[in-house]
């Protein structure tokens, strides 16, 4: 069956753009003859009940994000909220605990509640669907994740760039056996931060070539291609939970030669490793921790947490401006907006002993 997202690709342009010149709305008259003459070729039916429901649209905005006990997501939730004040729109916010059932239970109410527009952290790349959204012109504006293959604006983070300047950090510090506990496999965002951690020690490999002996201590092997074919031995994948970060850490501790670092991919991750290094009986930095994302506290307990601070608010704002413009009705492509991270140098990571 013909979909809207199939006349949007046909005719070149966006699903809410098709749903504007279905409903009547204004759109420039070469745009709407695009999407006419490739709606006719295609056979597509618009559902009549759909464009009813858009037409008697809410002035709700819903917010469906998968851990709201993340200091990371609670921030964004209140930049989302800020921004959606402002313009008298109310946000729903939906908690999905990174399950695809549970989100598509809250798509669906979105639809059902005719809500005006959906900013959405998908729980997985490959298997969040929008599409009910796209079809029934509710716009959807993707933040932190993008959905995979849905044609929708994105507010996202540098997170490649940000586990390449992570693991930069650690070596430059002296650290050589670096392990990375990332999220699940197929999450964009631990796919990337990993590819960032990875880079970081290709790039410093192929830079220092044999000289990394030169500067080998007894409890710091030297670094070598040996460790890069064993990078695997290092990696770790956990559920971007404290429980997740504290069972790979501890994994790592137990291999016979353990990490002298590590980077965690998410906050709670670092937490848990943290617990997992002090229940050793180690402390930082004699193991480095650096984490991707900051906690409140980071900057609180002995010694400092060093972290990759994102701008978890200005994400949410800036997700709910493309997504009051899209409700607005403004024409324009589809915008991907890449917001840089920092790092946040702290006692954790002072270099082994």
């Amino acid at each position: 069956m013909t979909t809207i997202n199939d006349v949007a690709q046909a005719a070149g342009v966006s699903p809410a753009t098709v749903s504007r010149v279905l409903n009547g709305g204004r759109v420039t008259a070469e745009r709407a003859e695009r999407v006419r003459r490739a709606a006719a070729e295609l056979g597509f039916a618009p559902n009549r009940v759909a464009r009813s429901l858009r037409m008697r649209r809410s002035s709700l905005v819903g917010l469906i994000i998968p851990d709201i006990e993340n200091p990371f997501f609670t921030a964004l939730a209140r930049g989302v909220e800020d921004a959606a004040q402002r313009t008298s729109f109310s946000v729903v916010l939906c908690n999905t605990d990174g399950n695809v059932d549970k989100e598509r239970r809250y798509l669906d109410i979105a639809v059902a509640e005719r809500m005006a527009g959906v900013i959405v952290a998908a729980a997985s790349q490959s298997r969040t669907d929008v599409s009910p959204l796209q079809s029934r012109g509710i716009p959807v504006v993707a933040v932190d994740r993008r959905p995979g293959g849905a044609g929708v604006d994105a507010v996202l983070v540098d997170n490649e760039e940000g586990g390449a300047a992570a693991t930069t950090h650690l070596l430059a510090r002296g650290y050589r056996r670096i392990a990375c506990i990332t999220g699940p496999q197929g999450a964009s965002t631990a796919e990337e931060r990993l590819a960032g951690y990875r880079r970081a020690l290709r790039r410093f490999l192929d830079a220092d070539g044999g000289a990394a002996a030169t500067h080998a201590t007894p409890s710091a092997p030297t670094t070598s291609a040996h460790d890069v074919d064993l990078l695997h031995d290092y990696t770790r994948h956990a559920d971007f939970k404290v429980e997740g970060g504290y069972t790979a850490m501890t994994d790592l501790l137990a291999l016979p030669q353990r990490p002298d670092a590590v980077f965690a991919a998410n906050n709670l991750m670092a937490v848990g490793a943290l617990q997992a290094v002090r229940e050793a009986g180690l402390e930082p930095p004699e193991i480095g921790v650096l984490s991707f994302g900051e906690v409140p506290w980071a900057p609180l307990v002995h010694p400092g947490l060093t972290t990759v601070q994102v701008p978890s608010y200005d994400l949410g704002r800036t997700a709910a401006g493309l997504l009051l413009d899209r409700i607005s009705g403004k024409e324009q492509p589809l915008r991907t907006v890449v917001l840089r991270s920092s790092l946040q140098i702290r006692q954790t990571t002072a270099g082994p002993a």
